[in-house]
Formats: C-alpha cells, structure tokens, sequence
C-alpha cells in the first residue's frame, strides 16, 4: 500500500481522500436515515393513531344511545369514505387496504428497503349492544412521508456531489498552479546539474515556491561564479604548466641536444682515428654510438612531450598532421583518415595548443589501447566551435575505465576553455568528441 500510495500523483494524493470522505459521509448518512426512519414514521402518524381512537370511542357512544344506532352507523360510514387514513370496515368484510399501505411512486425500492418502512396500524371495534358490527381502522399512507425522505436524500447527495466537485476543481486548480512551477524548477535544476546557469527560473506559484525559486536562482548564480572562477584557475594552472614545459624543453633543447650530438660527434671522430671501416657490433665505439642515438630520440620525445614546440612556428594544421605522420610511422598497420579545417591556423596560442594536445593524447590512447585497425581524424570550425572528432574500431572502452593523466589533463585543458569532451561507444566505433568554443574570453 505505501507503494501504491508513492506512485499515486499530487492531484491523486488530494481527491481520493475527498472522495472517500464524501462516500463515507453518504454512507453515515443512510446508516443514520435507516435508524432514524422507523421512529420518525411512528411519531408523523401517533396523532391518526389517536384520532382513529377517539372517533371509535365517539361511534360507539352516539350509537349506544341513538333510537335508530343502524342509520347512523350508516350514514357515519358514507361520510367517512374509503380513501382516508381512517376508515370504517364492516364486520366480516376485509380492509382493501391492510396493514401500511406504501405505494411509493418514484422512489426507489432500495430506497425503501433502507429507510425500513414500518408496518403499523390500529382497528377499533364498533358494537352496538353487544354485537360486533365492524371496525375503525387507521391505515396511514406513508407515500408522502417516503417521498419527503427521498427528496431530502437526493438533495444530500445533490448537495455532497456539488461540494464533491467544487473541492476537485479547487484541488486540481491549486495542485496546477503549484505543480507548474515545480516542474519549472525542476527544469531548471536539471539545466543547474548539466552546467546551464545563465536561465534563471521563473518566479511563480505560491510564496514556498517563489522562495524556493528564489533560492534555486541564487544557487546558479552563485555556480556560475564558481565555476567561473574554477575555470579561471583552471587556465591559470594550464598556463603556468606549459610555461614549465616551455622552460624546461628549452632547456633540454638547448643544454641536451647540443652535447648529446657532440658525444654522437666525437664518438664518430675517435672510431674514424683509430680504425678503418665502421665499428663492428658489440664494441665500445659501437655502443657510445647507439647509446648516443638513443639518447637523441628519448630527448626528442621528451621534447614533443613537454611542448611541441612547432605549433607557434609551423601552425596548428601541419602540426597535427606531422604528428598524424609520426602516429603512422610508429604503427604502420592502422588506416588513418584525417579531415581537417585549413582555417585552423587562425586559432590563438592556448586555444591551438589545447586542441593540439586532443588531437595528440587521443591518437596516442588510440595506438597504445585500443588495437584498431582504422582510425579517423577530424578537427573542423563549425558554428563558433572547433569541433574535433576522433574514432577507431578497436575494442572500446572499459567498463569501470578511469581517466588517466594523460585523459585527465586533457579533460583539465579542455574545462578550461569552457569546452566539452566526451568519450562514448557509437556504432561498434570508440569516439572521442571534444568541442572548444571560439567566442569565450579564454579563447581570445
């Protein structure tokens, strides 16, 4: 039952228990008129009773002393009639009426079982001397006493049905008008839950609401400024992060780089001095040589890990497409398509150096995990957006799959452009969807 009662709507919630009650109240109702009835009946009808009484005990006396007491028993019963509540019966004739005589009409038989309409009457006997001529009889017809009750009835119900309705109509009046602003702030909640804070919700419905309202926008606001803020600091960490990286590849660039080939340099010249030909394998000469090698491409990744440095000097667009070279040089297997927008060079330093580092960590998760043998490649600007897009049909994601520093950096990145990345399953394919926004003030 609470189950039941938990599903049941607001609206639902109010007019059941009005019902009930007016069911109930009809119900107290017939108990009460089927109680009352029998007496109510037998009180309307005591004073026949006690006329029918009196008029026997009058015939009885008017004919214990008239001369010709026949004549007048006669003519009493002429005058009398047939068609009253008392009447004159001759003796050894049977009442055409007997017992309670209930001919009622238009009301229901059900009504008439209800209320228990008793069955009473009184005879009189009338003699004159000793001999028993006929009787007095009150028969009450109880037609109109029945009808009056169902009338009074029919205006209960008449009357409970109306304030029935008019209760429902105020109900579902009063539940619509709050239930439309809570539906509102809902909505505007739900918007509050998927980042949305600029929509304020409308102030409407009862005082609770207009608070809650209210409060509710108040709430966004203060998010927005939250997440303002967050999304400041956010390019604030980004910025100094790359500054660092910046730096620091400077500093291997141009510390490491040019001793690492001067050993590579020396190396050779010593090798060339002091024998003919290139040194076999296995030699001392041979392994500074490729150690040396070795330590030049470990610096270069290094390099291209910590700040490509090439985006500010060849441009996001052939950037990204060395690097699609460089992906494709390392896994010659995989079919890559790429589609990209020539107008990607127009972009500024942190908004190209975040969809460089999109492009770069998604195609690095794509040849590392994913065993694919197709991948696809487009970064576009569309309605205000840089769009990129990168698919493979390897064997998805996993399912308690957890962002590491590489996706949660890019996923920091792309926060802090007040941008979107997803990662989802469309189509027995692995996307990578990410949109950045041109016109925010981070992107300028």
């Amino acid at each position: 039952m609470p189950t039941i009662w938990n599903r049941l709507s607001l609206r639902a919630r109010l007019l059941l228990p009005m019902a009930a009650m007016v069911v109930g109240s009809l119900l107290l109702g017939g108990l009460a008129l089927r109680t009352v009835s029998p007496e109510q009946f037998e009180n309307e009808n005591a004073e026949g009773a006690r006329s029918a009484r009196l008029v026997a005990d009058a015939l009885n006396a008017a004919l214990a002393a008239a001369a010709n007491p026949q004549q007048i028993l006669d003519a009493f019963a002429r005058r009398l009639g047939s068609d009253e509540a008392i009447t004159f019966v001759p003796s050894g004739s049977r009442p055409h009426r007997s017992g309670t005589l209930v001919s009622h009409g238009s009301v229901p038989a059900w009504f008439v079982t209800l209320v228990q309409v008793p069955q009473f009457g009184s005879a009189h006997p009338i003699r004159i001397g000793t001999a028993h001529v006929g009787d007095i009889v009150f028969v009450p017809d109880l037609t109109a006493d029945l009808e009056e009750k169902w009338m009074g009835f029919l205006a209960i119900v008449a009357s409970g049905s109306a304030l029935m309705l008019l209760a429902a109509l105020s109900a579902y009046y009063t539940t619509g008008t709050a239930l439309r602003p809570l539906a509102q702030l809902g909505t505007g909640l739900t918007r509050m839950r998927d980042g949305d804070y600029d929509t304020t919700i409308p102030l409407a419905g009862p005082p609770e609401i207009r608070k809650s309202c209210a409060e509710a926008n108040q709430l966004a606001a203060t998010l927005k400024r939250l997440s303002q803020d967050n999304r400041e600091l956010l390019r604030k960490i980004v910025a100094v992060q790359d500054e660092e990286r910046r730096e620091l590849a400077r500093e291997l660039h141009d510390e490491m780089g040019p001793l690492l080939f001067a050993i590579r340099a020396n190396a050779t010249a010593l090798v060339e001095a002091g024998a003919e030909g290139p040194p076999e394998p296995g030699s001392p000469a041979h392994g500074i040589l490729s150690a040396a090698e070795a330590l030049q491409q470990a610096n270069r990744r290094v390099l291209e890990g910590l700040s490509p440095l090439y985006v500010a000097e060849l441009g996001l667009l052939e950037s990204i497409q060395a690097s699609l070279r460089n992906a494709q040089s390392q896994a010659p297997g995989i079919r890559l398509t790429s589609r990209l927008d020539p107008r990607l060079d127009g972009l500024d330093g942190l908004l190209s150096q975040t969809a460089y580092r999109v492009v770069q960590e998604g195609v690095t998760n794509v040849l590392r995990h994913a065993r694919a043998t197709t991948m696809g490649i487009a970064v576009s600007i569309e309605a205000s957006q840089v769009q990129i897009e990168i698919t493979d049909d390897g064997v998805g994601l996993p399912r308690d799959m957890s962002f590491g520093r590489g996706l949660t950096g890019m996923h920091e990145r792309v926060r802090a452009l007040n941008g979107t990345l997803e990662l989802l399953r469309e189509q027995g394919r692995t996307v990578i969807r990410c949109q950045l926004p041109l016109d925010h003030h981070a992107a300028r």
